[in-house]
């Protein structure tokens, strides 16, 4: 059925939570923020204004922060978790991993100072951090994606006893957790760095014109023209 389909394409997008109240407006204006903090760095104002200027690992960071505190919120861990409100655990959950995602750049001065020397601090908020993300991974992705990330950071440190094909001496836990959350070699590399730059802006874009009707109005403009032909999206695409 239409609502159906619909629930589908929420639990996609979405997450399929639909909060009310002080729950609804959080999230709305994380939202929001989030957007704008996208358009901000996009554009050439922080640079003409010489306002809040950010390198690449900092707007990284922030961009984690928002996807991490959104994820935990808006995608409930089990089938069976309530769908209408966002219960406290994962409030704490969401608020834990956007400390973690931020620290980054709330410590970019401290980090740069001492690279490759973490403090306790440090590694336990890369361990939380990447609990979290991997977690997320679950809950959005599916369980296989976050199996698969775990079992490469396995590898990190198992190069030892793995076959002599793929053995190597393995990596220390600071020098591990250094590399994966505290630089930009591993959560914070490349590919962060396209979502960050390029993708979230295209997919704002399709949202805005998914919300204004424009996705409807390219179906039937295609099918207009090609009515005697199925296809729907793909089509609509062609």
């Amino acid at each position: 059925t239409d609502e159906e389909l619909r629930q589908l394409v929420a639990e996609s997008d979405t997450g399929g939570r639909v909060p009310s109240g002080l729950a609804a407006k959080v999230v709305t204006y994380v939202a929001l923020a989030w957007s704008l903090f996208q358009m901000w760095i996009a554009s050439p104002l922080p640079f003409s204004l010489g306002v809040f200027v950010l390198n690449d690992t900092q707007s990284r960071s922030i961009h984690l922060a928002f996807a991490m505190f959104l994820g935990s919120l808006l995608f409930p861990p089990l089938k069976s978790s309530p769908r209408t409100r966002i219960p406290v655990q994962d409030w704490v959950l969401a608020l834990i991993g956007a400390f973690c995602a931020a620290y980054l750049f709330l410590f970019y001065a401290e980090l740069s100072a001492r690279p490759g020397q973490p403090t306790t601090l440090d590694l336990v908020v890369a361990v939380a951090g990447l609990t979290i993300l991997l977690e997320g991974t679950r809950r959005i992705v599916g369980l296989p994606m976050a199996i698969m990330a775990a079992v490469f950071l396995g590898y990190v440190f198992l190069g030892p006893y793995m076959p002599d094909v793929i053995a190597h001496k393995g990596a220390s836990f600071a020098k591990g957790m250094t590399h994966q959350w505290l630089s930009t070699e591993g959560v914070f590399g490349v590919a962060l760095g396209v979502s960050s730059g390029f993708v979230f802006l295209f997919v704002l874009f399709g949202a805005l014109l998914d919300t204004g009707g424009a996705g409807n109005y390219f179906i039937k403009s295609a099918l207009s023209f090609l009515g005697h032909l199925r296809g729907g999206p793909a089509m609509a695409a062609v």
